[in-house]
């Protein structure tokens, strides 16, 4: 019985009693009339706190309210050995219009030459930054939470433009200690030095223009310390695969050097600005060697390839943030540097560079973003007349989600390289990206 019947049968109740019992004495009645008008006051507010019946509109639309996390959420299955996995990605077409060439074209580095090259205006339209990606998870232990990640993409320059071999970005397992909040990591993911990505709509993130770092194959130790009651340091180091070039004797001077490369990276994470949204500043950087024969009986020339990077990511507001990277070094190839350039001969290219960029957030939908980066090698150690001696960029983008899994992007940017005895290479570019993320 709900509570509206409940009352109706007590007031009948009350009203029966009444009235069969004529002769009964005053302050009876009155203690009776106090107890009813109690109960009746308790059943008021028993209907009170009942909640309203939902209509036939809102139980119809129950179930379809009940399914929507179901539709963003990844898939997960779990495996017989008790690892969880869940899967994701997104299928992605790019499409962009450069006033001059871009160099390599579907992503922009650089601008060629106008010496070989004079505003010779392009069309590139690709899904080769189309990506899938699996994370792992478990079985944890009572200490240990085990987690890991594989990722590919089809940007990888093998095959025809429409038939791209896949391309591994991550593969990786990471164990974490909780209690003490130490972690490793064995697999290929992100670089150390240089931590930071631009907020740019072309997947080459500004690669050799001011922003460095990639992703190599490492083993990685990190470890974390509270600062007070809001504030945690982080240190890290990693043994890194270098990846050289071919050498006098055929092999990679990477692979040939006596030593993995060394990463590390030293970072505060602290609020300043805005209640909730920390602040973070690093110091990283980077030391390795390359191994050049120059016989055969084994004689050979060592090159350092080193860089020092300076991190900043900085909220400004609830919606806004401030994030840079500056960065110097040599020998950068490897890591996006010195805008492609390693090396002169036996002569490592030293350079320097870095970026800067704001973006808004102006609905939880739309984000815009604006900024430039500069990598600027040093002219005396780049090739005569095919030297690039500076290259710099400027955009502005936007994404909009139209829905949680359908994203329009687009970025606008202006390209200029400058060459040692050559002229300059410079372009406009226009990019949209449309991405179906699941």
């Amino acid at each position: 019985m709900n509570a509206k019947g409940s009352l109706r049968h007590t007031l009948l109740l009350a009203g029966a009693l009444l009235g069969s019992s004529p002769a009964m004495a005053a302050d009876t009645v009155e203690a009776r009339i106090a107890s009813l008008e109690k109960e009746l006051a308790e059943l008021k507010a028993l209907v009170k706190a009942q909640p309203a019946a939902p209509s036939t509109s809102q139980t119809a639309a129950a179930p379809e309210t009940a399914r929507k996390p179901e539709v963003s959420s990844p898939a997960t299955v779990t495996v017989s050995s008790g690892a969880k996995l869940q899967f994701y990605g997104f299928a992605r077409f790019d499409a962009s219009y450069d006033t001059g060439r871009i160099t390599p074209g579907n992503i922009a580095l650089y601008a060629p030459s106008e010496k070989t090259v004079n505003d010779d205006a392009e069309w590139n339209l690709t899904a080769n930054a189309t990506r899938i990606g699996m994370n792992l998870y478990g079985p944890d232990t009572e200490t240990m939470k085990l987690t890991g990640n594989i990722e590919f993409d089809f940007l990888s320059y093998v095959g025809a433009e429409n038939n791209s071999s896949p391309r591994l970005r991550h593969g990786y397992l990471k164990a974490f200690w909780p209690a003490n909040d130490f972690s490793i990591i064995a697999g290929q993911t992100w670089d150390l030095n240089a931590s930071l990505i631009p907020f740019v709509d072309d997947p080459a993130i500004m690669w050799d223009a001011g922003n460095i770092g990639g992703r190599h194959p490492q083993l990685r130790l990190t470890k974390g310390f509270k600062s007070g009651q809001k504030s945690r340091v982080e240190v890290a180091v990693a043994a890194a695969r270098t990846i050289g070039e071919t050498n006098g004797s055929g092999a990679d001077s990477g692979k040939d050097a006596a030593m993995p490369s060394l990463q590390g990276r030293l970072a505060l994470s602290t609020p300043l600005l805005v209640s909730g949204k920390p602040a973070s500043i690093a110091v990283s950087g980077h030391y390795g060697q390359e191994e050049w024969d120059t016989d055969a009986d084994g004689s050979h020339e060592t090159l350092d390839s080193w860089s020092c990077v300076l991190e900043l990511s900085l909220p400004l507001s609830d919606r806004l943030l401030f994030a840079s990277e500056l960065f110097t070094g040599e020998n950068l190839d490897d890591y996006w540097g010195g805008i492609g350039q390693g090396r002169n001969g036996v002569t490592a290219i030293r350079s320097r560079g870095g970026w800067a960029a704001l973006r808004y957030a102006a609905s939880p939908e739309t984000t815009l973003s604006i900024g430039a980066g500069m990598d600027d090698p040093n002219d005396d150690d780049v090739l005569s007349i095919t030297g690039r001696t500076l290259n710099e960029t400027q955009f502005i983008s936007v994404t909009h989600r139209i829905t949680p899994n359908f994203i329009l992007g687009g970025q606008l940017s202006r390209w200029r390289t400058d060459y040692k005895d050559a002229k300059e290479g410079d372009a406009v570019r226009a990019q949209t990206s449309v991405t179906y993320s699941f």
